[in-house]
């Protein structure tokens, strides 16, 4: 007799955690969530394929991966924009000191 096939609690816990790092990314906040998401989502999909098809939710899992890559991509171009902005405003201030006129 084979067992009843039942939902993954993990599955809609990646789909949350990638959810937020989607949300947090440009924030560079939304990397924490995603590795953490990316990490369950790995040991879901190991009970996943432990379970023989009686465990549900691969489809969370996966959205919730997409999710999570989203949000890293999304931080780390939060991040280059920052260090750029950061170079420029650098690059346009005066450098060195500023003497008054006819100071050898």
């Amino acid at each position: 007799m084979d067992p009843e096939p039942v939902p993954a609690t993990k599955a809609r816990a990646v789909f949350a955690l990638g959810l937020v790092a989607l949300l947090t990314g440009p924030f560079i906040g939304g990397v924490i969530p995603a590795t953490i998401a990316l990490m369950l989502a790995r040991q879901v999909s190991r009970e996943h394929y432990a379970s023989g098809g009686y465990l549900l939710g691969a489809r969370w899992v996966r959205r919730g991966r997409a999710l999570a890559w989203a949000g890293i991509v999304l931080a780390l171009t939060a991040l280059v924009v920052a260090v750029i902005a950061g170079l420029l405003h650098f690059a346009g201030s005066s450098g060195g000191q500023d003497f008054a006129p006819g100071t050898d």
